[in-house]
């Protein structure tokens, strides 16, 4: 399977576009990891197709023919190009899929921008702060921690670029939040895992963190913005206990920028704001 960021990222960027109905700017055209967290932000995914040499869908898809550089989006049973950025479509036989994808959603339930989960509530407050200097170090619980703008807490392993997860050229990295009560339910599900060993750098109570994804929010005096959902992994349950993953699937948090420094503090106020 021909990875996301190889070959034509540009293109299939523009493909992406396409398939959405927005203006091909909008989609990151490095493609890779911008790509995959600019669709996390949608709710959205590219699901890879095991076997694209047959592969037919009732609706529009992803390939990349093979001995192409660029991707373009087929559509029909069997399917044909209806998008091309490289070329216009002939629509014509049968292409010889060499790599696929298909859009989709990572959670059915919470759509992509609209319903109940899309405004947060009024506003939470910081409960815990930890963070944890190296990648898989354990977490220590702090009073309060120094923001750093385009970084994050300061002393992190994530502020530092030396998280598991670091990209140089990714968003979402500097600041990750839990709701307390996504927790308690894990608990209430006979999961216990206390508040730090969430690996998460803000445990909030009262806000509905998926609301704030895509949004401006202030902790404290801290101005931020939400990115994606922080998805529960492997490599957490692997670091914690059984029955994470599964318990905290789309539970897992918020991933977000910092774009102001400060100081964040337990009892902080977290809320929207408005633009």
């Amino acid at each position: 399977m021909a990875p996301v960021t190889d070959p034509g990222p540009a293109s299939l960027a523009a493909c992406v576009a396409h398939v959405l109905g927005v203006d091909p700017s909008e989609a990151p055209r490095e493609g890779g990891t911008s790509l995959r967290q600019w669709l996390a932000g949608r709710n959205l995914g590219l699901v890879p197709v095991a076997s694209p040499e047959g592969f037919e869908w009732p609706g529009r898809f992803i390939g990349l023919r093979r001995g192409s550089t660029t991707w373009a989006v087929f559509f029909g049973a069997p399917p044909g190009v209806v998008f091309d950025p490289a070329t216009e479509p002939d629509g014509g036989e049968r292409a010889d899929l060499e790599a696929a994808f298909v859009l989709a959603e990572h959670d059915p339930s919470r759509g992509t921008g609209s319903g109940p989960n899309s405004g947060p509530n009024k506003f939470g407050e910081v409960e815990l702060i930890s963070l944890a200097a190296e990648a898989e170090g354990p977490m220590t619980v702090a009073p309060s921690a120094e923001a750093v703008a385009g970084r994050g807490l300061r002393g992190d392993r994530y502020e530092r670029g030396a998280g598991t997860f670091s990209d140089p050229g990714g968003r979402g990295y500097d600041l990750t939040l839990v709701e307390a009560e996504a927790l308690e339910r894990l608990a209430a599900d006979g999961v216990e895992l206390a508040p730090a060993d969430a690996r998460r750098n803000l445990v909030v109570r009262g806000i509905n963190l998926d609301g704030l994804i895509g949004k401006l929010f202030r902790v404290g005096a801290v101005e931020c913005f939400g990115q994606r959902r922080c998805e529960p992994c492997a490599h957490l349950e692997r670091l914690t206990r059984p029955g994470v993953l599964r318990g905290l699937a789309h539970r897992g948090g918020l991933r977000a920028d910092v774009l102001s420094g400060g100081e964040i503090r337990a009892g902080d106020r977290v809320e929207a704001l408005e633009l």
